[in-house]
Order: structure tokens, then C-alpha cells, then sequence
């Protein structure tokens, strides 16, 4: 058996320092071997007791955590996962975390919190364990540059694009938006992140990239140039209605753990359009839409996957892969050119009336 992975708990409330110690120390693939009431105590004691992931609380006296994370990154990079408030506030603060280096976050509630954190102990550990195997840095060699680059024209064929990913997504994703023109097929993305997240991150995305990007809503109408992100607390699926494709929501159950999930997405782009979807999968813990990128791959959809070297963790698309779901696997640098690429292909004859159907009417 492996050595356990050795956490230190960074958080100003000795409530939560006690139950995340409690939950993550029931795992016996787990060893807290310590706990920091602030960033001063707990950079002495990341020097003493060497821990291999550190849970680090968002807002702490003293120092606050984003400034903190910013010294680990700088001068002892290694794997950070951040315990965030489920608020507006703390989900920004949260992305931009994940943005400087963090490997993942857990969103604390506000109220009734032992049972809350209680029901998350299985996510929690696992995060963790996943983290403490993340090489911090070494994918972001693999990033294309964050400037936008000169405008690719792609010209109108009716495709949709349809990405999906999980842990290291935040990152993945706006690189690869920011890869694309803005005159771009509409996209609609699944990423694993509770409510208030998904419209905070959409904002920000919406700010940075070139094409629009929002939080979808039920029934909009998909438009050209225009990325939706399915939110938090629901499914995104791709409807046909009339002359339109629309987004929909829905608050069925999980899916491969998750809601939203991937798997929703990619079996609505088999089901719907076929020929006409490219299927992206970016980095991600566990195997959610690998299932459903198969069943597009086998509609006659085109389907990528993002590859070890570049990806924060190799599951999501690694298990893609594996089970023939995966056309093309590449990096994320060059994840933006194998989506025009796709993009400009002819759909097969046999695509039938859903590659005759328009995107918006």
C-alpha cells in the first residue's frame, strides 16, 4: 500500500479545521498532519512538516488567502484545494484562485455545516487524493498563450460545439474560448461547479473571451458566436424545437455523480445533431461523459479529447479515450485549431435533416 497523502489544513475557524481533520482523517489513504489558524503559522509549518496537498480557507485574518496562495505558487509550488463559501463573493474569489495555481476548491456552506460537510466527505477526500498526484505547473507548459490570437474565419455549416470538463476546467476552458474567433459556432459547455459558481465563472468568461458567454437559461435559443454554461444546479441538454435548437434544464438526478453532467450534454448532441456536434473533453477527475462521447462518436459527431501532458488530471478524457470515444486526442494548445478544424469538415451525406437544420432559425 502507497503512503498516505499528507494534508495540512489552513483555516481561521477551529470549527472547520476540527471537522475537515475529522472527515479527511476517516480515509485511511489520508494523514492531516497538521492545521494553521492563519498563513503565518501555516508557512512555518509547510517548511517543517513538508505536506503533499494543503487545504487553504479563502477568506482568513491576517492574510488572506489569495495572497497567500500567490507566495506558495511563487516560491513553493505544490497542491493547494481551497475551502470556499457558497456566495457570489466567494466564488469569485474562488475562480480567480483556481486562475493563480489552486487544484480545486470545496464550497463550505453557510449554515448547518457539520452535516453539510458530512454528506461531502467522499468528495472531499477524493479531491484531495487526486490533487496530491497533480505535477502543479508542469500542464501549464502544455497552455496555449493567453492573448487572443488573429481571427480564423470559420464558415456557417450548422455545427454546434459541446465541451465538457471537471477539476482544472476553469483554467482549460477559458484558454481554449480565448483560442477561438469570435465569430464561432454556438457552444454549450458542461463543467462540474455548485450554483452561484457557474454564473460567476460565465461573467468572467463573458468579460475575457472573444465570443458571448453566459449562464444558460431554459429554452434559450442557441445563436452563433455564443457559449452556454450549463448552471450548477441542472442538466444542459441541446433540444430541437420548431425552426430552433434550444438549451434545456432539468433537475433530474445525478448523473456519474454529477449535475450537471457531461454525459447529459454529449447524449443530447448524439441524439439531436449527430454529424453536425464536435465533442470536446477537457481535464477532469473521474469518467462522467465518457459514455456519452462514445454515443456521439458513433451518431457521426466529431469527438476530442485533451491528453495527458496538458491535462491538470488525466481521467475524464484518459477514460473517454479508452473507450473508443475519443477521434483525436491533443493538446490544449492545440485543442482550438482541432475545434475549427472540425468545425470546417463536411458532415456526412447521411447526416440527414439534422444537417440541414439551422443553428438559430
Amino acid at each position: 500500500m502507497s503512503k498516505p497523502v499528507r494534508v495540512l489544513i489552513v483555516d481561521d475557524s477551529a470549527v472547520i479545521r476540527q471537522l475537515l481533520s475529522t472527515l479527511l482523517s476517516a480515509d485511511p489513504e489520508i494523514e492531516v498532519v497538521g492545521v494553521a489558524a492563519d498563513p503565518y503559522i501555516a508557512r512555518d509549518r509547510i517548511k517543517a512538516l513538508n505536506p503533499d496537498v494543503v487545504t487553504l480557507d479563502v477568506e482568513m485574518p491576517n492574510m488572506d488567502g489569495i495572497t497567500f496562495l500567490r507566495k506558495i505558487m511563487a516560491l513553493r509550488p505544490m497542491p493547494v484545494i481551497m475551502i470556499s463559501t457558497l456566495t457570489q463573493a466567494g466564488a469569485e474569489i474562488t475562480l480567480e484562485a483556481l486562475e493563480i495555481g489552486a487544484v480545486d476548491f470545496i464550497a463550505k456552506p453557510t449554515s448547518d455545516i457539520a452535516n453539510t460537510m458530512a454528506a461531502i466527505a467522499g468528495e472531499l477526500q477524493a479531491k484531495v487524493k487526486a490533487a496530491a498526484h497533480v505535477r502543479v505547473g508542469a500542464h501549464r507548459a502544455h497552455a496555449p498563450a493567453r492573448a487572443p490570437r488573429p481571427e480564423r474565419p470559420v464558415r456557417p455549416n450548422d455545427k454546434i460545439v459541446f465541451i465538457g470538463a471537471s477539476t482544472g476546467g476553469v483554467e482549460a476552458l477559458k484558454l481554449v474560448l480565448m483560442g477561438l474567433p469570435s465569430q464561432c459556432p454556438p457552444i454549450l459547455i458542461t463543467q462540474h461547479m455548485p450554483p452561484r459558481f457557474t454564473a460567476a465563472f460565465a461573467q468572467r468568461l463573458n468579460r475575457e473571451c472573444p465570443m458571448a458567454v453566459s449562464e444558460a437559461q431554459h429554452n434559450d435559443i442557441l445563436e452563433p458566436s455564443h457559449a452556454y454554461i450549463a448552471p450548477g444546479s441542472h442538466h444542459l441538454e441541446l433540444i430541437r424545437a420548431g425552426a430552433h435548437f434550444r438549451c434545456n434544464l432539468s433537475d433530474g438526478p445525478p448523473v456519474s455523480g454529477h449535475r450537471p453532467s457531461v454525459g447529459v450534454l454529449f447524449r443530447s448532441a448524439a441524439r439531436v445533431v449527430g454529424p453536425r456536434a464536435v465533442g470536446v473533453i477537457l481535464t477532469g477527475m473521474g469518467k462522467d461523459g465518457a459514455e456519452g462521447m462514445l454515443e456521439l462518436r458513433q451518431a457521426g459527431g466529431s469527438t476530442l479529447g485533451q491528453d495527458e501532458a496538458s491535462s491538470l488530471i488525466y481521467g475524464m478524457p484518459r477514460v473517454a479515450y479508452e473507450r473508443g470515444g475519443v477521434m483525436r486526442q491533443c493538446s490544449l494548445a492545440q485543442m482550438p485549431d482541432a475545434i475549427l478544424d472540425a468545425c470546417d469538415a463536411e458532415a456526412p451525406a447521411s447526416a440527414g435533416r439534422a444537417s440541414r437544420a439551422g443553428v438559430a432559425g
